[in-house]
């Protein structure tokens, strides 16, 4: 969420950030109720002015009141004293009424305020969609096969690596099984990601709830943009204490951890991971990758998140270090991937600089989304109100940063089909090996 301020002295950097985005946001209706609210406040500080100054004029009045001979004197001077002790009454009414009045659209306020985009950095390209991503860089080789390449699809079933048609039965369809060594790979590249990310980058891990209530979806930016992907459990109420969300990332959990708290500068930064499940609906994307293991609804994911000091310039440091992370893994399984700054138009609300890594899956010819390096400012703490005090005693908004370190099933293709052998085989990565027990080799079980 933008600080009001900033959205009032900077119209036209938060409109056209919005329009770089693709983003149709209200700020017209926005400004106008901002003015409303500022024009009532503004109000009642003068009727607060109003009531002290009767409060300490009453006492000297009362005493020229007493000292006073001449009768006309004295009768002019009650009248007035008659006068302060009434305007009060008035004073106290006109502000309940102007309390209420900003206490109505105080709400409408915030509602519009989740709608509005954090500006994207000027060092963004300009760009409609994901087609408009620029590449940074690429590592490793793209092998060519000398045999027919077979697809995950096709090695999962000859090697009973997973059961998609008994996951579609059970749990409808993007749903499978993972089954055998498929479920030991998964597990392996997970307990790779986290052992390196807490005994070697020194994160602290977290297991995080992955059933949250409304307040954490929108504190981290999933709400109100992006509900439709969102899984909703159990009942509305009036309270809406029984409603509850299936989160899609990690992130949910480890970001909305400080919620409503302020820190202390010392605690910072702040390095956490987690493995959790991840649900998402996959709404809008009917009739694309329904099969196999790309697009799914239900996933576990080793994330990353930083949460540091209201500083650019540290935000921007920690982003090149939670995507060299996610590099470092990629490098460790040997995986060709490329670096891809996201345009404009495809990061989303809440970043203000997005950047991919997209792995070479052989079966699709190209390379594949697998992780998402963004940094956000203070955009997601602003929402949860993330703070911590500085060494000066000031409270400040932190700067929240995310990334995937490894998300699987899906890192499983470009596995899968980089490491197949002629015969149908494939072959672990070494760097996976140790938690296999020692396996070298994956054939048909």
């Amino acid at each position: 969420m933008l600080d009001m301020r900033f959205i009032r002295e900077n119209p036209g950097v938060v409109r056209d950030g919005a329009a770089a985005k693709n983003i149709s946001v209200d700020l017209d209706g926005l400004l106008e109720l901002d003015a409303r609210s500022r024009a009532l406040q503004q109000r009642l500080q003068e009727l607060a002015t109003q009531q002290n100054r009767i409060t300490r004029e009453i006492g000297p009045l009362m005493g020229r009141i007493k000292a006073e001979k001449d009768p006309a004197k004295r009768a002019e001077l009650e009248k007035q004293a008659t006068e302060l002790r009434q305007r009060p009454t008035e004073i106290k009414q006109e502000s309940l009424e102007l309390q209420e009045q900003i206490k109505a659209l105080q709400p409408e306020i915030d509602a519009r305020l989740l709608t509005i985009p954090l500006p994207p950095d000027s060092d963004v390209p300009l760009g409609k969609s994901s087609e408009d991503n620029v590449e940074l860089r690429k590592w490793g080789n793209v092998p060519s096969f000398e045999f027919p390449v077979r697809s995950h699809i096709e090695l999962g079933e000859k090697l009973e690596l997973f059961d998609v048609p008994r996951g579609v039965r059970l749990a409808g369809s993007r749903s499978y099984f993972l089954t055998g060594a498929g479920a030991l790979l998964h597990q392996a590249v997970l307990r790779l990601a986290m052992d390196m990310m807490v005994f070697e980058k020194g994160f602290t891990p977290l297991t995080v709830p992955v059933l949250v209530r409304e307040a954490a979806m929108r504190g981290t930016g999933f709400f109100p943009a992006g509900r439709e992907q969102a899984y909703r459990v159990g009942e509305i109420t009036e309270t809406g204490e029984d409603e509850r969300f299936l989160t899609g990332t990690g992130e949910v959990g480890l970001t909305a951890f400080y919620l409503d708290e302020i820190l202390d500068e010392t605690q910072l930064p702040r390095k956490l991971v987690t493995q959790s499940t991840c649900f998402r609906r996959e709404a809008g994307t009917y009739g694309k990758d329904t099969s196999g293991l790309y697009r799914i609804h239900q996933f576990d994911k080793v994330e990353q998140v930083i949460i540091c000091k209201n500083d650019r310039e540290e935000s921007i440091r920690w982003h090149k270090e939670i995507l060299a992370n996610s590099e470092q893994l990629l490098q460790r399984l040997n995986l060709p991937y490329r670096v891809m700054q996201c345009c404009t138009g495809d990061l989303g609300p809440k970043n203000a600089s997005m950047i991919d890594i997209e792995t070479w899956m052989p079966s699709r010819n190209a390379y594949g989304e697998t992780h998402s390096a963004s940094r956000l400012y203070d955009f997601q703490a602003r929402r949860c109100e993330l703070r911590y005090r500085d060494t000066q005693g000031k409270v400040q908004y932190c700067h929240t940063l995310n990334n995937t370190v490894a998300a699987s099933p899906r890192i499983l293709i470009p596995i899968l089909e980089l490491y197949q052998t002629a015969e149908g085989a494939v072959r672990v990565p070494e760097a996976l090996r140790p938690y296999m027990n020692g396996m070298e080799i994956i054939t048909k079980q």
